[in-house]
């Protein structure tokens, strides 16, 4: 069976979305399965055995452009798929598979997409919480599926291509590292502060580890003001490689680190999935929707539920519940990670 799939918009429910595609693969062990996806995430998907082909979607986040996607669809109908996933949940997600004229096409109900999805699964949110499990009520066998353990996310590592980035950031593969992420994709209020993260990067300094400090450009501030509270007599272990490495990159020295500072964040489901033991500071949004997906791992938290907060109350927008976890718990919560 031949499957087309709208892929997730975001970093961490691209990684997530390889959950569903195992499942798929345990249904039907010659299943082929391609999804179309942004650019970015293609990086990811190349590290997905699941995957059989990745498909750049040209459309920015929230573009329309019907004519653009008619033509995508249209030139897809040549593919011969029998069943098309669509897993966001907009209207104008839905458009490709319809227009590609894919028999069955699996999804939520989303912005009221009778006829463009014509096999509709309920999100059942209260008895399915997380969204891993919601991405396998999507799967061909949901009620089988969700009575088993969910497969977690593993992506394939390419060792050469560590090999290269150790040499080429001139990191000492003779010490042991452990990974900061201080970003996270809607802002400050899902940061913890980076004073604090500069704490815990000077006490693995002084043990002798390198730290390797991980984001987009969009982090760079981040990284500069953590950056700022490193010991000078340490620093020379300290790598600051926001915006200097790809997300392909990343994936592979992710691997090689021992541990994982990160906020709930696209790369702390990254370090989940190279299995990468790791501590997760949570501030408004919930471990109990987006956890990180490995046995291995300690969640902090100081809050109840799940908002949207995109600016918390505190200085340069931190999140109370975020500051409230100091640094202490973090390397407390390091410790206490599986050796």
């Amino acid at each position: 069976m031949k499957f087309l799939i709208i892929g997730p918009s975001w970093v961490g429910d691209a990684v997530m979305a390889q959950t569903l595609y195992k499942l798929i693969k345990d249904s039907n062990k010659e299943a082929q399965i391609e999804v179309l996806s942004p650019n970015w995430s293609m990086p990811i998907l190349e590290r997905m055995e699941e995957v059989s082909r990745s498909i750049i979607s040209p459309f920015n986040h929230g573009e329309l452009k019907i004519k653009t996607r008619f033509d995508i669809g249209k030139q897809l109908r040549e593919e011969g798929y029998q069943r098309a996933i669509v897993m966001t949940n907009s209207l104008k997600s839905s458009l490709i598979p319809f227009f590609a004229k894919v028999p069955v096409r699996t999804g939520w109900l989303g912005e009221m997409r009778f006829g463009l999805i014509n096999d509709i699964r309920p999100k059942e949110k209260s008895n399915y919480p997380l969204m891993v499990e919601q991405f396998a009520k999507l799967s061909i066998n949901p009620i089988e599926d969700l009575n088993k353990k969910l497969p977690y996310p593993s992506l394939r590592i390419d060792s050469r291509n560590l090999k290269e980035q150790l040499i080429n950031l001139e990191i000492d593969s003779e010490k042991p590292s452990i990974a900061i992420c201080p970003g996270a994709e809607f802002g400050p209020a899902k940061k913890w502060p980076s004073n604090y993260y500069a704490e815990v990067c000077n006490e693995y300094l002084t043990k002798g580890w390198n730290v390797l400090v991980f984001g987009s450009l969009n982090d760079e501030i981040t990284g500069n003001s953590i950056q700022e509270g490193i010991d000078k007599e340490l620093s020379d272990h300290f790598y600051n490689l926001i915006g200097k490495t790809s997300l392909m990159d990343a994936i592979d020295l992710l691997s090689h680190c021992k541990k994982v500072v990160t906020n709930d964040s696209g790369l702390m489901h990254v370090a989940a999935a190279v299995n990468t033991p790791l501590v997760a500071v949570y501030g408004p949004s919930s471990p109990q929707f987006t956890p990180p997906l490995i046995d291995n791992h300690v969640v902090l938290r100081k809050s109840d539920g799940f908002d949207k907060t995109r600016e918390g109350s505190e200085g340069h927008g931190y999140h109370e519940s975020l500051i409230a976890i100091k640094p202490s718990e973090v390397l407390e919560g390091l410790e206490r990670l599986n050796k």
